[in-house]
């Protein structure tokens, strides 16, 4: 028996579906463009309340939401660039295939894992 079971949240979703989310860039996200083109992404987290907590105990302030910067290479920022609100994640793998003259697979497993981080850091949401 496993100590920790890790439950999903939510039901799953099949590829298909998953293929038809469109990826929404985090309003709060703010774009620095460098000199080489490649973005440097700012947002704010949240900090826990037991976090702050243990901030206050060392004498750390803990006012409100932090800033965490995100510097994305050439592939995330071409990815991050195709985020519009509109597209697809299918058609963001396509046009992102055709750009980089990569293999299908390839791109997919690229982008999906690109996504899936955004997501996890809260700079991307799926609808």
């Amino acid at each position: 028996m496993k100590a920790f079971n890790k439950k999903r949240s939510g039901a799953e979703i099949s590829r298909f579906e998953a293929m038809n989310c469109i990826p929404m860039k985090n309003r709060q996200a703010h774009e620095t463009r460098g000199e080489d083109g490649l973005l440097l992404l700012s947002y704010p987290i949240e900090i826990r309340p037991w976090i702050a907590g243990w901030f206050r105990r060392f004498g750390v302030s803990s006012d409100g939401d932090r800033i965490k910067k995100l510097q994305l290479d050439e592939l995330g920022t071409t990815v991050w660039d195709l985020l519009d609100g509109s597209r697809s994640v299918g058609d963001v793998i396509r046009l992102f295939t055709a750009m980089q003259r990569l293999h299908p697979k390839e791109a997919t497993v690229a982008v999906t894992l690109f996504l899936r981080e955004l997501g996890k850091r809260g700079l991307i949401g799926l609808r």
